[in-house]
């Protein structure tokens, strides 16, 4: 068997990928740039768990983030729609179908982090299959054919219209069920292989068992933050790698194929280290930039006489930064008039504005805040 695995012609006469099981044969090669590389981003991500100790509350940026990483990786896929639109959104009424995608990887992420923490559940195909349960609900329609929760009984593939002409052919039903038995072992395997390592080989392997109808790749990189909590090595799930992913989308397909093609794991490894130092770099600035401005609003706030309602309110925009009037009174625990005093307030200084047409069932948003949030995420034009 080769390093990374075979391509094989199936008997019924189209070319699919078969794996080698984790870690990789001959072992990956810790020289040149890797060991760097390694402690930089180790390095980076204890900064984010130290700066979760010193956050007032830190479940306000937490809880952002994951809305972040689900828009992005979800945007990755194709979904067309903004930090805005999400934000917005109300669970019980999801206005529309790409919206629901997301909203649907935060239940899923969610769901993980539960029964990892709250029910001491370990990384396994059975929380996977839960997880795509949950990500996949009602989503384009409920077409029978994304079986929720369920690994697939039939073939893949990815790009072209049949097995034949694919851009790549993840290995049958029979073989796949071998290789998430390996997948599975691994997970839980002993060896000297750093966890922030092995996370990246886990997360290839499961993008090329492509196990699941649909939703492997939301599934795939939920699976990292998840792993990287699951190890004591994110204390929160904070680490929005989907944005690295994204910018580096073509650069991402590419380092998985060249795997499959040449086993090269360690340009793969590279490129995954690469992310994780980067972008928990950006989210420790991020957050930097959140406290600062938490502060200027604040101090603002009180100057113009709105204390202990204006603080209140900046909490709660915080944690729901598009808000309608009832929304403010229900935040602040003050009657609809006083909202509304609020809201004019907070326009004429500059930290709300509106963002619905009409006099009617007005929106806000928390301008300065999604604006910092929302570096990223934005629409490219082409969508692959």
């Amino acid at each position: 068997m080769a390093r990374s695995g075979l391509f094989k012609k199936t008997p019924t006469g189209y070319t699919a990928f078969f794996p080698s099981d984790l870690p990789p044969n001959p072992q990956l090669s810790m020289e040149k740039d890797l060991p760097l590389l390694l402690s930089e981003a180790d390095r980076a991500l204890g900064a984010l768990n130290v700066v979760v100790t010193v956050l007032p509350n830190p479940d306000l940026l937490v809880g952002m983030f994951i809305q972040k990483e689900a828009l992005l990786s979800s945007q990755i896929e194709g979904t067309q729609s903004s930090l805005v639109d999400v934000l917005g959104a109300d669970e019980d009424h999801v206005p529309t179908a790409d919206v629901g995608e997301v909203i649907n990887y935060v239940k899923a992420m969610r769901h993980g982090l539960r029964r990892l923490r709250e029910d001491d559940f370990p990384m396994s195909l059975r929380l996977i299959r839960e997880i795509h349960g949950i990500l996949m609900q009602q989503v384009r329609g409920g077409w029978v054919h994304l079986t929720p929760g369920e690994f697939r009984s039939m073939q893949n593939w990815i790009g072209g219209t049949s097995p034949a002409n694919a851009r790549f052919v993840p290995p049958p039903p029979e073989e796949m069920q071998r290789a998430l038995g390996a997948f599975e072992m691994y997970l839980h395997a002993e060896d000297t292989m750093p966890p922030l390592i092995r996370c990246g080989l886990l997360h290839y392997q499961f993008e090329t068992i492509h196990p699941f109808n649909d939703g492997n790749g939301r599934v795939g990189r939920l699976l990292i933050t998840l792993y990287l909590v699951w190890k004591g090595i994110l204390d929160e799930p904070m680490l929005y790698l989907s944005a690295y992913l994204k910018a580096h989308q073509q650069e991402y397909y590419d380092r998985l194929t060249q795997v499959r093609t040449e086993g090269n794991f360690e340009a793969w490894t590279r490129f995954f280290l690469e992310g994780v130092r980067e972008v928990s770099r950006m989210v420790l600035q991020t957050t930097k930039r959140i406290q600062a401005l938490e502060r200027e609003d604040s101090d603002r706030l009180v100057a113009h006489g709105e204390g202990s309602h204006g603080l209140r309110l900046l909490r709660g925009l915080m944690r729901q930064p598009v808000v309608m009037a009832n929304d403010v009174a229900r935040i602040v625990g003050v009657s609809y008039t006083k909202a509304n005093s609020l809201i004019s307030t907070c326009e004429d200084l500059g930290i709300l504005r509106q963002i619905s047409s009409g006099r009617r069932n007005r929106r806000f948003i928390y301008d300065a805040y999604v604006g910092i949030l929302s570096e990223g995420t934005e629409l490219n034009p082409v969508t692959q």
